[in-house]
């Protein structure tokens, strides 16, 4: 025997309580906003649609018993037990309905339940398929560069610096070297907020590249190594 999922829908909540649809259905989004990402919400409520008089297909909730408990909760004094005392009397007459062995089945009720129940199965799979890849993508967000990117940073940060001091033979690279590498790290762990250089994130791998082809001196480590590498040059024409 198929079973038909205990849930009460948002347009029988706003019966229940004596409210508008839509304010109802406003309720639901802050709890779950209040629920946040420590709690799974479908547990609670289950997102859905329905088609009203004029054919049109809008949003609603499913509410489960304990999305039921936790909405009562927000409603205090009179209205708050008549809502309680309603879902309750509710749910027990679904538990009955579902429960009875002899009530006929006709092909058509078999046919609507079963489509419920598959569309609310794909809905919450979906939910958790959406859940997943939020987590592969955060935990690629931090995931640290591996060894091949490590190799190719370093790489080009040492080819930008000796760009930088005029060559590797240059009176300003064997005078200045410690100091413009130092430097350039230094920008660089400045820049991504690192307290290591190679403790760059994965996802910030083509940034690092980008960062380090544009990267330049300040202008008093410029001045600096222009006046080595003049002064060599000078020696020369001597």
């Amino acid at each position: 025997m198929i079973q038909l999922p205990i849930n009460i829908s948002s347009l029988e909540v706003t019966e229940m309580v004596g409210r508008d649809h839509n304010n109802v259905m406003k309720d639901i989004r802050r709890i779950i906003e209040q629920l946040g990402e420590v709690t799974s919400y479908q547990s609670y409520f289950i997102e859905s649609t329905y088609t009203n008089s004029q054919n049109k297909e809008l949003p609603r909730f499913l509410l489960t018993k304990k999305g039921c408990e936790l909405y009562g909760t927000r409603m205090t004094g009179e209205k708050g037990t008549q809502f309680a005392v309603k879902y309750i009397d509710r749910f027990n007459e679904m538990e009955q309905v579902i429960q009875e062995p002899n009530l006929p089945q006709d092909p058509i009720t078999l046919a609507l339940k079963a489509a419920l129940e598959t569309r609310e199965q794909v809905q919450s799979i979906q939910s958790e398929v959406v859940e997943v890849k939020e987590t592969v993508q955060v935990l690629f967000d931090t995931m640290r560069i591996d060894g091949r990117q490590e190799f190719a940073i370093k790489a080009q940060g040492k080819s930008k610096v000796i760009e930088t001091l005029g060559g590797y033979e240059s009176p300003a690279y064997v005078a200045l070297s410690k100091k413009v590498f130092a430097k350039m790290w230094g920008d660089f762990k400045r820049h991504f907020i690192l307290p290591r250089s190679m403790e760059l994130p994965k996802a910030r791998f083509d940034e690092a590249v980008k960062f380090i082809a544009m990267w330049r001196p300040d202008t008093s480590t410029a001045i600096e190594i222009e006046s080595y590498n003049n002064q060599a040059k000078l020696k020369l024409v001597q």
